[in-house]
């Protein structure tokens, strides 16, 4: 007689470990090889680096563990880059959130509203791609990548698979943006006097995919491009909540009138995004003494790292193959108008209101 109770589920602390286990690893080997100065020389820090080894992990090992480990990526994935986003609000202050300003947020919302328009259009009328995809790649392109795309799948009710090509794609040209705006601040401070590490970093906060990628960015820029790069983001991330409002009205204006008894869609909120403001007020009040500060800090630098780590682990370069190459065209389009115009308007603002 077969032993089954070795199919019994793992209790519910448990289960998370092995895959924590992995992401911790990851992230500690990126850590110790991001301190090597030959590394860090060539601009790749921890954050960077820690995605690249998740990608290489999750393309290869991963496969074969994903059962053990997949709680526990999961949780790194989700709640540990919220709660390291939450705490990076330690790192700042109300007066360096107003410094980005009016400015920011006008930039946040062209930059939004222009790429998903641009994103229906050319989904639609070029590529001829289905609308919920399009919507997805939209949302995840112009907002904050997969959490946008997990925010939008509800409210859409998107089928599985094209949510999956939606993160796919917006991961790689997120992650391909790590390496390249790096490479782009020199040529745009030298063609452009006005550019400096504080309006690059709302550059990258308005323009670049996801929160992690950003912090990974900013990060390797240095801490004045970092901090307001996550500004800029965090403002770009909480326009989520309405634009899902105006797409969920989108979308029953769109539907057949036999269809109008069909329960509203859900809207999500990040509520990380208030949390992190409140945070960051909360520090400007100097209640906490410094070496607490830099605890916390240190605690926030392996949450994050963790979450990139697991970010990597499930980006598969299958789902990628198997989506076919009309919704790689599309991210790839976008990806090139977020430099370009996002570019574009990030100059135009700052002239208009300077």
């Amino acid at each position: 007689m077969t032993d089954m109770t070795y199919a019994k589920p793992l209790p519910a602390p448990v289960k998370f470990i092995p895959g924590l286990a992995l992401v911790a690893g990851i992230a500690t080997l990126a850590i110790a090889a991001g301190s090597n100065p030959q590394l860090s020389g060539l601009g790749l820090g921890a954050l960077t680096l820690v995605i690249v080894f998740g990608i290489l992990i999750g393309n290869t090992v991963y496969p074969y563990i994903t059962r053990p480990c997949n709680d526990g990526v999961a949780f790194a994935k989700q709640k540990l880059l919220r709660v390291g986003i939450v705490l990076y609000g330690f790192r700042l202050t109300f007066q360096q959130i107003a410094d980005v300003g009016v400015s920011g947020i006008v930039i946040d919302m062209l930059v939004l509203s222009s790429t998903f328009f641009l994103a229906c259009w050319l989904g639609r009328k070029v590529f001829d791609l289905d609308r919920d995809t399009v919507w997805l790649i939209g949302a995840g392109s112009s907002i904050c990548g997969a959490a946008a795309i997990l925010a939008t799948e509800p409210v859409v009710k998107a089928d599985p698979a094209k949510v999956t090509v939606a993160v796919a794609t917006v991961v790689l040209f997120g992650t391909l943006a790590i390496f390249l705006y790096p490479l782009l601040y020199p040529l745009a401070a030298a063609l452009f006097p006005s550019v400096t590490p504080e309006s690059y970093g709302i550059f990258i906060g308005s323009t670049l995919h996801e929160v992690a990628q950003v912090v990974a960015t900013g990060h390797t820029l240095g801490t004045q491009a970092e901090n307001t790069a996550v500004i800029a983001k965090m403002l770009r991330v909480m326009m989520l909540a309405p634009f899902l409002v105006l797409l969920s009205w989108q979308i029953r204006r769109l539907r057949p009138a036999s269809d109008h008894g069909i329960q509203k869609p859900k809207v999500s909120f990040p509520w990380f995004a208030l949390l992190f403001i409140a945070v960051a007020l909360f520090n400007s009040l100097h209640l906490l003494p410094q070496k607490m500060i830099g605890t916390i800090n240190q605690l926030d630098n392996v949450m994050l790292a963790m979450a990139m780590a697991a970010l990597g682990v499930t980006t598969r370069f299958e789902h990628l193959k198997r989506a076919g190459l009309r919704p790689l065209l599309l991210g790839l389009l976008l990806f090139i108008w977020l430099i370009v115009g996002g570019g574009a308007i990030n100059l135009l603002a700052d002239h208009l209101m300077a």
